[in-house]
């Protein structure tokens, strides 16, 4: 290897070189850049918020649904909070590219997610979040599109799309990812992405694990697939595959506006 090839591959670049007939050899150099997880785990990590139903609580909700279930009015006093402290919102390409080449944000960067398609999100949670003009990424599980009157339609999907946020896929049928095997590649992934870019005209390049549950064997077939970031919950990132691993917090019903902002804050702090 060449002192040049030597110098490039230490920052992980990579030289080639073309041959012709003559005895001069042109060199092209070709930039590639290099996913470096040790780099992309040592960057700060950027707040990103998970949210379900955005409805306020019945008496029928146990415990356990309450902790997926966010209130009408702790969910608007939250994105106030966000507004005042000067919080921006930030879509998954940019967090791509802050990840993989350090490319600057906004100050106060963080990212609203949504899972599961649940018409709150259009009838609470869209109208809210143009008040401050935050944008945000709709994770979508598209056995239910426009199922009954508490999910989302294609043509809503579609707006939200062409009003600038993200359409991205959260499989078919919320299969736990740690038992998808055979068919369930096609089923969960490749059928549900189809349908997405078909409603939206854009490719889908995002996917949440359902439940949040991911295994490290399973995350050859996302890159396989050119996804380009995976979301979990709040589980340790994968050393090895961060990408893919991308951490989220579920907010909180329970949290005032201050508790809120100082949990912000404790999450993402490493």
């Amino acid at each position: 290897m060449s002192k040049i090839a030597s110098a490039l591959a230490a920052f992980g670049l990579a030289l080639t070189v073309t041959a012709t007939a003559s005895a001069a050899i042109p060199v092209d150099f070709v930039y590639l850049p290099q996913n470096n997880n040790a780099a992309i785990m040592g960057r700060k990590q950027v707040p990103i918020l998970c949210y379900h139903q955005i409805r306020d609580w019945r008496a029928t909700d146990k415990k356990v649904d309450k902790d997926y279930i966010m209130p009408i009015a702790a969910f608007k006093e939250h994105m106030k909070m966000l507004a005042d402290s000067g919080y921006h919102t930030i879509l998954p390409d940019q967090l791509y590219d802050y990840l993989t080449k350090g490319t600057a944000l906004p100050s106060k960067p963080i990212m609203l997610t949504f899972d599961d398609t649940d018409k709150d999100q259009w009838d609470i949670a869209r109208p809210e979040m143009k008040k401050y003009g935050f944008k945000g990424v709709f994770f979508i599980m598209t056995v239910s599109i426009g199922k009954v009157k508490h999910y989302m339609s294609k043509e809503q999907i579609k707006q939200l799309s062409d009003e600038g946020n993200v359409i991205a896929s959260h499989t078919y049928d919320h299969h736990n990812f740690k038992k998808f095997a055979g068919k369930d590649w096609e089923t969960q992934l490749d059928k549900p992405t189809k349908k997405l870019e078909e409603i939206t005209g854009k490719p889908v390049k995002y996917f949440a694990f359902p439940f949040g549950v991911w295994n490290s064997q399973g995350l050859p077939e996302l890159h396989k697939r050119g996804f380009k970031l995976a979301f979990q919950l709040a589980e340790k990132r994968d050393a090895n595959d961060p990408l893919m691993t991308v951490r989220r917090i579920l907010d909180s019903g329970y949290w005032s506006a201050k508790t809120f902002a100082k949990a912000l804050h404790q999450a993402f702090k490493g």
